[in-house]
Protein backbone atom coordinates (compact mmCIF):
# COMPACT_ATOMS: atom_id res chain seq x y z
CA UNK A 1 0.00 0.00 0.00
CA UNK A 2 1.02 3.40 -0.83
CA UNK A 3 0.93 5.90 1.32
CA UNK A 4 0.48 9.92 -0.09
CA UNK A 5 0.88 13.07 1.58
CA UNK A 6 -0.81 15.99 0.11
CA UNK A 7 -0.57 19.25 1.68
CA UNK A 8 -3.88 21.96 1.66
CA UNK A 9 -4.87 25.24 2.09
CA UNK A 10 -8.40 24.82 1.53
CA UNK A 11 -8.40 26.53 -1.69
CA UNK A 12 -9.56 25.98 -5.11
CA UNK A 13 -6.18 25.18 -6.71
CA UNK A 14 -5.73 22.67 -3.21
CA UNK A 15 -9.30 20.86 -4.21
CA UNK A 16 -7.84 20.99 -8.00
CA UNK A 17 -4.61 18.95 -6.95
CA UNK A 18 -6.73 16.54 -4.90
CA UNK A 19 -9.14 15.55 -7.03
CA UNK A 20 -6.20 14.90 -9.59
CA UNK A 21 -4.41 12.70 -7.21
CA UNK A 22 -7.39 10.56 -6.38
CA UNK A 23 -8.11 10.12 -9.81
CA UNK A 24 -4.55 9.32 -10.61
CA UNK A 25 -3.93 6.71 -7.95
CA UNK A 26 -7.59 5.59 -8.35
CA UNK A 27 -6.20 1.64 -9.36
CA UNK A 28 -3.26 1.66 -6.16
CA UNK A 29 -3.95 0.76 -2.83
CA UNK A 30 -3.45 3.67 -0.93
CA UNK A 31 -3.57 6.12 2.56
CA UNK A 32 -4.14 9.61 1.98
CA UNK A 33 -3.25 12.31 4.36
CA UNK A 34 -4.62 15.32 4.10
CA UNK A 35 -2.23 18.23 5.84
CA UNK A 36 -2.98 21.60 6.88
CA UNK A 37 -0.84 23.72 8.55
CA UNK A 38 -1.12 26.72 10.38
CA UNK A 39 0.73 29.36 12.87
CA UNK A 40 -1.32 32.64 14.83
CA UNK A 41 -0.74 35.91 13.58
CA UNK A 42 1.13 36.88 16.49
CA UNK A 43 3.23 34.29 18.72
CA UNK A 44 2.22 33.84 22.21
CA UNK A 45 5.00 32.83 24.97
CA UNK A 46 2.22 29.72 25.70
CA UNK A 47 2.50 28.66 21.79
CA UNK A 48 6.31 29.37 22.28
CA UNK A 49 6.58 27.01 25.48
CA UNK A 50 4.31 23.93 23.39
CA UNK A 51 1.43 25.05 20.62
CA UNK A 52 -2.18 25.61 20.86
CA UNK A 53 -2.95 22.23 23.11
CA UNK A 54 -1.33 24.37 26.11
CA UNK A 55 -2.64 27.24 25.58
CA UNK A 56 -6.15 28.38 27.72
CA UNK A 57 -6.86 31.41 25.26
CA UNK A 58 -8.83 29.91 22.17
CA UNK A 59 -7.18 30.08 18.90
CA UNK A 60 -8.97 30.62 15.89
CA UNK A 61 -6.63 29.25 13.70
CA UNK A 62 -7.08 25.73 15.28
CA UNK A 63 -10.61 25.55 14.73
CA UNK A 64 -10.48 26.54 11.24
CA UNK A 65 -7.90 23.89 10.25
CA UNK A 66 -10.02 21.67 11.94
CA UNK A 67 -13.24 22.47 10.19
CA UNK A 68 -11.51 22.98 6.87
CA UNK A 69 -9.96 19.23 7.19
CA UNK A 70 -13.10 17.87 7.88
CA UNK A 71 -14.77 19.51 4.88
CA UNK A 72 -12.30 18.56 2.80
CA UNK A 73 -12.80 14.50 3.89
CA UNK A 74 -16.37 14.71 3.44
CA UNK A 75 -16.02 16.07 -0.21
CA UNK A 76 -13.68 13.59 -0.99
CA UNK A 77 -15.60 10.51 0.22
CA UNK A 78 -18.94 12.08 -1.28
CA UNK A 79 -17.17 12.90 -4.78
CA UNK A 80 -14.86 9.72 -4.87
CA UNK A 81 -15.32 6.83 -1.73
CA UNK A 82 -12.69 4.62 -2.92
CA UNK A 83 -12.72 1.49 -1.15
CA UNK A 84 -8.93 1.01 -1.83
CA UNK A 85 -8.53 4.21 -0.31
CA UNK A 86 -7.73 5.02 3.37
CA UNK A 87 -8.39 9.11 4.39
CA UNK A 88 -6.41 10.37 7.17
CA UNK A 89 -6.57 14.59 8.25
CA UNK A 90 -3.81 16.02 9.80
CA UNK A 91 -3.89 19.81 11.44
CA UNK A 92 -0.31 20.58 12.76
CA UNK A 93 0.78 23.97 14.18
CA UNK A 94 4.25 24.34 12.40
CA UNK A 95 5.68 25.53 9.24
CA UNK A 96 4.90 23.49 6.11
CA UNK A 97 8.11 22.06 5.26
CA UNK A 98 8.99 21.33 8.89
CA UNK A 99 5.57 19.43 9.14
CA UNK A 100 5.92 17.45 6.03
CA UNK A 101 9.33 16.16 6.86
CA UNK A 102 8.24 15.34 10.26
CA UNK A 103 5.32 13.02 8.96
CA UNK A 104 7.30 11.46 6.18
CA UNK A 105 9.28 9.68 8.94
CA UNK A 106 6.68 9.08 11.22
CA UNK A 107 3.91 7.84 8.54
CA UNK A 108 6.88 6.49 6.09
CA UNK A 109 5.23 8.58 2.95
CA UNK A 110 6.46 7.59 -0.01
CA UNK A 111 5.12 11.04 -2.58
CA UNK A 112 4.08 13.88 -1.75
CA UNK A 113 1.51 15.42 -3.97
CA UNK A 114 0.82 18.97 -3.99
CA UNK A 115 -0.05 22.08 -6.43
CA UNK A 116 1.07 25.07 -7.42
CA UNK A 117 -0.39 28.48 -8.81
CA UNK A 118 3.26 28.93 -10.99
CA UNK A 119 3.75 31.95 -12.46
CA UNK A 120 0.79 34.19 -14.68
CA UNK A 121 3.20 36.86 -15.62
CA UNK A 122 7.13 37.84 -16.22
CA UNK A 123 7.24 40.13 -13.25
CA UNK A 124 6.21 37.13 -10.43
CA UNK A 125 8.54 35.06 -8.67
CA UNK A 126 8.55 31.52 -8.40
CA UNK A 127 11.09 31.13 -6.13
CA UNK A 128 9.86 31.35 -2.67
CA UNK A 129 6.28 29.74 -2.73
CA UNK A 130 5.60 26.45 -0.66
CA UNK A 131 5.83 24.44 -3.20
CA UNK A 132 9.33 25.38 -3.86
CA UNK A 133 10.24 24.90 -0.56
CA UNK A 134 9.30 21.56 -0.27
CA UNK A 135 10.93 20.36 -3.11
CA UNK A 136 14.16 21.56 -1.75
CA UNK A 137 13.60 20.24 1.31
CA UNK A 138 11.37 17.41 0.93
CA UNK A 139 13.25 13.80 1.35
CA UNK A 140 10.98 11.89 -1.01
CA UNK A 141 9.77 12.66 -4.80
CA UNK A 142 7.53 15.49 -4.63
CA UNK A 143 4.29 15.13 -8.06
CA UNK A 144 3.39 18.88 -8.79
CA UNK A 145 0.14 19.77 -10.33
CA UNK A 146 -0.22 23.28 -12.01
CA UNK A 147 -3.05 25.31 -10.87
CA UNK A 148 -6.25 24.02 -13.36
CA UNK A 149 -4.65 21.06 -14.94
CA UNK A 150 -7.59 18.38 -14.95
CA UNK A 151 -6.70 14.61 -14.73
CA UNK A 152 -6.24 12.65 -17.82
CA UNK A 153 -4.64 9.07 -18.35
CA UNK A 154 -0.49 9.45 -18.75
CA UNK A 155 0.84 8.05 -21.89
CA UNK A 156 4.42 9.60 -22.13
CA UNK A 157 6.75 10.44 -19.88
CA UNK A 158 9.56 12.75 -20.21
CA UNK A 159 12.74 12.43 -17.88
CA UNK A 160 14.93 15.04 -18.12
CA UNK A 161 18.87 14.05 -17.45
CA UNK A 162 22.42 15.13 -17.56
CA UNK A 163 24.18 12.36 -16.97
CA UNK A 164 26.59 13.92 -14.66
CA UNK A 165 26.16 11.64 -11.93
CA UNK A 166 25.32 7.81 -11.43
CA UNK A 167 21.47 6.90 -11.06
CA UNK A 168 20.58 4.49 -8.08
CA UNK A 169 17.66 2.27 -8.63
CA UNK A 170 15.59 3.31 -5.91
CA UNK A 171 15.86 6.96 -7.43
CA UNK A 172 13.92 6.29 -11.06
CA UNK A 173 11.56 3.02 -9.39
CA UNK A 174 8.55 5.52 -9.00
CA UNK A 175 9.01 6.75 -12.13
CA UNK A 176 9.19 3.05 -13.36
CA UNK A 177 5.59 2.50 -10.89
CA UNK A 178 3.68 5.35 -12.62
CA UNK A 179 5.41 3.90 -16.14
CA UNK A 180 3.56 0.46 -15.76
CA UNK A 181 0.44 1.83 -14.04
CA UNK A 182 -0.81 3.25 -16.97
CA UNK A 183 1.58 1.64 -19.65
CA UNK A 184 3.43 4.80 -20.68
CA UNK A 185 6.72 5.08 -22.56
CA UNK A 186 9.88 6.69 -21.00
CA UNK A 187 11.59 9.48 -23.28
CA UNK A 188 15.18 10.30 -21.94
CA UNK A 189 16.05 13.45 -22.77
CA UNK A 190 18.84 14.92 -22.34
CA UNK A 191 19.61 18.84 -23.27
CA UNK A 192 23.47 19.08 -25.27
CA UNK A 193 24.67 22.57 -24.14
CA UNK A 194 27.88 22.26 -25.61
CA UNK A 195 30.01 19.17 -25.50
CA UNK A 196 29.94 14.87 -26.49
CA UNK A 197 29.20 12.83 -23.35
CA UNK A 198 32.19 12.34 -21.50
CA UNK A 199 33.15 8.83 -20.78
CA UNK A 200 31.77 8.94 -16.90
CA UNK A 201 28.68 10.22 -18.56
CA UNK A 202 28.55 7.24 -21.02
CA UNK A 203 28.82 4.86 -18.42
CA UNK A 204 25.76 6.84 -16.62
CA UNK A 205 23.34 6.48 -19.54
CA UNK A 206 23.64 2.94 -19.87
CA UNK A 207 23.28 2.15 -16.39
CA UNK A 208 20.39 4.49 -16.40
CA UNK A 209 19.15 2.29 -19.22
CA UNK A 210 19.51 -0.42 -17.22
CA UNK A 211 17.56 0.69 -14.56
CA UNK A 212 14.45 1.31 -17.56
CA UNK A 213 15.16 -1.88 -18.94
CA UNK A 214 11.67 -3.72 -17.98
CA UNK A 215 9.53 -0.74 -19.33
CA UNK A 216 9.81 0.86 -22.84
CA UNK A 217 12.07 3.72 -23.02
CA UNK A 218 13.99 5.72 -25.63
CA UNK A 219 17.14 7.98 -25.31
CA UNK A 220 16.75 11.30 -27.36
CA UNK A 221 19.56 14.30 -27.54
CA UNK A 222 18.73 17.47 -28.09
CA UNK A 223 21.50 20.20 -29.25
CA UNK A 224 22.38 23.84 -29.55
CA UNK A 225 19.69 24.85 -26.55
CA UNK A 226 20.09 25.58 -23.08
CA UNK A 227 18.97 24.02 -19.57
CA UNK A 228 15.93 24.91 -19.07
CA UNK A 229 14.69 26.59 -22.25
CA UNK A 230 15.86 23.33 -24.01
CA UNK A 231 12.83 21.64 -21.78
CA UNK A 232 10.63 23.97 -22.91
CA UNK A 233 10.85 24.02 -26.66
CA UNK A 234 10.77 20.16 -26.24
CA UNK A 235 7.60 20.21 -24.61
CA UNK A 236 6.28 22.27 -26.90
CA UNK A 237 6.70 20.53 -29.66
CA UNK A 238 5.49 16.88 -28.05
CA UNK A 239 3.12 15.64 -26.46
CA UNK A 240 3.64 14.50 -22.64
CA UNK A 241 1.89 13.80 -19.94
CA UNK A 242 4.49 14.07 -16.90
CA UNK A 243 7.72 15.21 -16.73
CA UNK A 244 10.32 14.01 -14.49
CA UNK A 245 13.37 15.28 -12.91
CA UNK A 246 15.87 14.41 -10.10
CA UNK A 247 16.64 17.22 -7.92
CA UNK A 248 20.62 17.44 -6.95
CA UNK A 249 21.28 19.63 -3.72
CA UNK A 250 23.30 22.62 -4.64
CA UNK A 251 25.76 23.85 -2.56
CA UNK A 252 24.51 27.45 -0.11
CA UNK A 253 26.43 29.78 -2.42
CA UNK A 254 25.19 28.15 -5.42
CA UNK A 255 21.83 29.12 -4.51
CA UNK A 256 22.37 32.52 -3.26
CA UNK A 257 24.15 33.48 -6.56
CA UNK A 258 22.16 31.66 -9.14
CA UNK A 259 18.77 29.93 -9.49
CA UNK A 260 17.88 26.19 -9.75
CA UNK A 261 16.59 24.42 -13.21
CA UNK A 262 13.91 23.39 -11.02
CA UNK A 263 13.02 26.71 -9.83
CA UNK A 264 12.94 27.83 -13.55
CA UNK A 265 10.93 24.61 -15.23
CA UNK A 266 8.43 25.81 -12.72
CA UNK A 267 7.40 29.08 -14.52
CA UNK A 268 6.48 27.27 -18.15
CA UNK A 269 5.57 23.81 -17.58
CA UNK A 270 1.59 23.18 -17.81
CA UNK A 271 1.83 19.17 -17.30
CA UNK A 272 2.14 17.68 -13.80
CA UNK A 273 5.73 17.74 -12.68
CA UNK A 274 7.28 14.83 -10.89
CA UNK A 275 10.80 15.80 -8.68
CA UNK A 276 13.27 13.05 -7.46
CA UNK A 277 15.64 13.81 -4.60
CA UNK A 278 18.66 13.01 -5.74
CA UNK A 279 20.54 10.36 -3.11
CA UNK A 280 23.94 11.25 -2.38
Amino acid sequence: MKTILIPTDFSKNAWNTISFAMQFLERERCTFYFLHTYTPAFYRMDYILGGPEFSAIPDKGVDASIEGLEKTLEAVKSKFGNPKHIYETVSAFNLLTDEINSLTQKKDIDLIIMGTQGASGVKEIFLGTNTVHVIRKAAIPVLVIPSGFKYRPIGQILFTADYESKYKSKDVNIAIEIAKMYQAEITVLHIKEAYDLTTKQEENKAFLGLCLAQIPHRFIEERGTHMPVGIFDYLEKHEYGLLVMINRKHSFFERLMTRQHIDQVGFYVQIPFLVIPHTE
